[in-house]
């Protein structure tokens, strides 16, 4: 079996594959100071949950936006499943070209979505990644990464207007009854949810005319299901993306 490690700023997404078919997946919380054991132990107890047992895991491959996470998986890796992990990053192959100044730039995220993504689709995409940064990526037609943009995510929106703003409470992430509320709560609600929304619809709109063609839109990361309802612009939901690109790439690789 092959286990599948995305790291994000705030999340850790992990996922078992039997040859292409995602058998479990789970999110954890990103903890920077964890130690080795430590998340050797949680994913232990992940596997004892769906009665796996860590030695049916053949390979690993990892994609991390936050490079001092590789100084603990890495060693993880070798300790607990005796594997060296493939890691995304420069020198990797992911059929893919980069069209950026200096792809080492680009967040491993990003393209591992990008090489799922089209992949699936086959035509020129425009990819939404809810995550701790909300990220706008273009797709060609020809399956080359372009580009995009980086906005703050909405948790980190929602966060400041809390840690801000003395007399504003900390809010839960949901959609609020009507957009004119009567309480402070869903006035804050209303305010992210639609706010949110309409950044969404503004920038992949300006992206579409920027490009001059109207690629299919796709939307991925922890909250892409709570935001694509409220757009106008969003055509598809693909949460298991990242994970589906990892596998893809460890194809591509081993």
């Amino acid at each position: 079996m092959l286990l599948v490690i995305d790291v994000g700023n705030s999340h850790t997404v992990i996922g078992l594959y039997d040859g292409d078919k995602l058998l479990h997946d789970w999110r954890v919380r990103t903890v920077v100071n964890h130690t080795i054991d430590e998340y050797g132990m949680l994913i232990m107890s992940l596997y004892e949950t769906v009665n796996v047992n860590s030695k049916t895991v053949r390979d690993i491959i990892i994609s991390c936006v936050v490079p001092t996470m590789l100084n603990v998986l890495e060693p993880l890796c070798r300790k607990y499943f005796k594997i060296k992990p493939l890691i995304v990053g420069p020198g990797i192959k992911t059929g893919m070209p980069i069209h950026y100044d200096n792809p080492k730039e680009v967040g491993a995220d990003r393209i591992v979505n990008a090489v799922a993504a089209f992949e699936k689709y086959k035509d020129h995409l425009i990819i939404v990644d809810f995550g701790t940064a909300t990220t706008f990526d273009y797709i060609s037609k020809n399956g080359e990464y372009m580009g995009g943009c980086i906005a703050p995510g909405m948790t980190i929106s929602t966060e400041a207007l809390f840690e801000r703003a003395s007399k504003l409470p900390r809010v839960e992430l949901s959609k609020p009854s009507k957009l004119i509320a009567r309480d402070t709560v869903s006035s804050m609600q209303a305010g992210i949810m639609w706010g949110y929304a309409g950044l969404v619809d503004g920038i992949v709109n300006r992206i579409k005319k920027e490009i001059n063609c109207n690629p299919t839109v796709i939307a991925t990361g922890g909250l892409a299901q709570i935001i694509a309802a409220e757009t106008e612009t969003i055509d598809k939901v693909e949460e298991m993306l990242t994970l589906e690109g990892l596998r893809i790439i460890y194809s591509r690789n081993r």
